[in-house]
């Protein structure tokens, strides 16, 4: 088990969006940890400056949606080793979106941009536990199974 620690940020009589650090292409990123997105998301801006030239997004017809539209232009990078604190992910593969519109929300609050949002799949794959009284979220190092799979319609 691996526990990161959590920041817990506060926007504003808005609610508040939990933080943690995540080091992708050897570099140290703030993403949004999101219960709600079903996967992991990256900003292609972010991602294109910080890009290394081996690796390439993939285009993908698949609608994005929970971000205000459904037509926004979306893309596919398998990262070669995306670390959240002691826990690594070896080529896992995530979604890449324009998150301008995140990152301009929080630059109005004078809050650093973020690469994206860790989402469901990396916390339902590793038993993703949060403990908002101590901050932290607790991964297991190994994938865990299903117990509950959703019925394909």
């Amino acid at each position: 088990m691996v526990t990161v620690p959590l920041t817990l940020l506060n926007l504003q009589d808005d609610g508040f969006h939990l933080l943690l650090e995540v080091i992708v292409f050897g570099r140290p990123f703030k993403a949004v940890l999101d219960t709600g997105a079903s996967k992991t998301v990256f900003d292609k801006a972010t991602v294109e400056n910080h890009l290394p030239k081996d690796l390439v997004l993939r285009h993908t017809d698949m609608v994005s949606t929970g971000l205000g539209t459904t037509s926004m232009q979306s893309f596919i990078l398998g990262i070669p080793d995306l670390q959240i604190d002691g826990f690594h992910l070896k080529n896992h593969e995530v979604a890449v979106l324009d998150l301008s519109t995140i990152n301009f929300a929080y630059e109005q609050l004078a809050i650093d941009p973020v690469i994206g949002v860790i989402g469901g799949d990396i916390l339902t794959c590793y038993g993703g536990v949060i403990n908002y009284r101590k901050l932290t979220l607790t991964l297991r190092q190994r994938k865990i199974r299903a117990r509950h799979p959703v019925p394909q319609q």
